[in-house]
């Protein structure tokens, strides 16, 4: 077996909206710097994703020193603040979680609602450390708009063992899993074993549980459209079906932060049985 390797690292600044891919981030107990800080709710305040909005795969958000820029091919690019202590306070809801957020107003709001064809609102996670808190295995962590957990792990062979089953010319790539750390150098598979991790030589992270996978993997992450809309859903579905769904990359928790650039060695400090077995893996 190779080295263990960060391959790739990802971020979706605005959740559901496109992700980018820095060469490095800084991880926290609530995951990547930058990671589903923001989200797009609907007027009732309940989040909205591409599992209802596959127009928002073709919204990219850039980070800049004052908030973000949201862009769209044949729109103005829409430049968006932080919102400050004036700004409203919405309370939003993630699955069954309701939590406080600050509204980036009606400028933000009116452009979005262009881009994605339906009202819409943007709001920001002031306050990470007040994140949703969830029993994440030995103790609560904190969760920002994420589904249901800090991170997502993903391992290239795993991907590169699915193509292989897929029909041919219909392999998908990673994006399609929207993972935040991509590792190669691993059997496939090899992630259902793997309780913590060393990433970078200081970095600790501990996995919980498999992904259970929808609808958002057949969405093309850079057109919005669907090439296949049964696969690659139907194909994991025949060999990773287990409880909670079917399951693709690993939901994961921060035991100790730090940087983490591509190209890291990783080590597997801890391995135990498949957690396909007795797994209650949340959507992510």
């Amino acid at each position: 077996m190779s080295e263990l390797c960060v391959t790739s690292l990802h971020i979706y600044p605005v959740k559901g909206l496109h992700g980018l891919s820095p060469p490095m981030a800084m991880l926290s107990p609530w995951g990547l710097d930058g990671d589903r800080r923001w989200m797009v709710v609907d007027p009732d305040g309940r989040f909205i994703t591409q599992r209802t909005c596959r127009a928002m795969a073709l919204v990219t958000p850039i980070p800049t020193a004052e908030g973000l820029t949201l862009t769209r091919a044949r729109m103005q690019p829409c430049p968006v603040r932080f919102p400050g202590s004036e700004a409203p306070m919405a309370v939003v809801t993630v699955w069954k979680d309701q939590v406080q957020a600050r509204d980036a107003g009606d400028m933000v709001a009116a452009w979005l609602e262009q881009a994605l064809g339906q009202p819409c609102r943007l709001v920001w996670m002031h306050r990470p450390e007040l994140a949703r808190i969830r029993q994440l295995g030995a103790q609560p962590r904190p969760v920002s708009f994420a589904d249901g957990y800090p991170l997502l792990l993903a391992n290239t062979a795993s991907l590169d063992d699915l193509n292989t089953r897929l029909p041919a010319g219909q392999g998908v790539p990673m994006t399609r899993f929207r993972a935040n750390i991509v590792l190669s150098g691993a059997q496939p598979w090899a992630e259902d074993g793997w309780r913590r991790l060393s990433i970078g030589g200081s970095v600790v992270v501990r996995v919980l549980a498999p992904c259970s996978r929808c609808v958002v993997t057949s969405i093309d992450q850079n057109t919005a459209q669907v090439p296949n809309p049964k696969e690659p859903l139907a194909t994991l579905a025949s060999f990773r079906r287990a409880q909670g769904g079917v399951m693709f990359a690993q939901n994961a928790e921060v035991e100790k932060g730090g940087l983490i650039s591509v190209g890291d060695k990783a080590q597997v400090l801890e391995e135990g049985p498949s957690n396909l077995l007795d797994t209650q893996g949340m959507l992510a």
